[in-house]
């Protein structure tokens, strides 16, 4: 009676252990991956060309928006070369006036 009792308890834990395993999964599974998209590459029928696409970045608000900026900045950077360059131009006659100053009020030596 006890090897009977043994023998069923024995295979109900061989049961239970065999039943918690995982099952094989096959390789045809795993392959078979489904995706909600589809990939165009650059020669299908829905493919959209260089050229449009560029034309519309080109479109865009924020494209334009930074055409205006770097525009502000090169008219700023223009008023601040031409600022300096008045005042580069207003030292160098003042410079020539002192010279010319000095020149005619210093004592000529006989």
């Amino acid at each position: 009676m006890k090897n009977v009792i043994f023998a069923t308890v024995i295979s109900s834990l061989l049961s239970v252990a065999c039943s918690q395993r995982e099952p094989v999964v096959s390789n045809d599974q795993v392959l078979k991956i489904k995706y909600d998209t589809t990939a165009i590459d650059s020669f299908s029928p829905g493919a959209t060309s260089v050229d449009i696409v560029r034309q519309i970045r080109m479109s865009s608000q924020k494209y334009q928006d930074s055409l205006k900026e770097a525009l502000k900045l090169q008219q700023e950077e223009k008023r601040i070369t031409e600022v300096l360059e008045k005042e580069n131009k207003k030292k160098a006659e003042t410079e020539k006036k002192l010279k010319a100053s000095e020149k005619t009020t210093e004592p000529k030596q006989e």
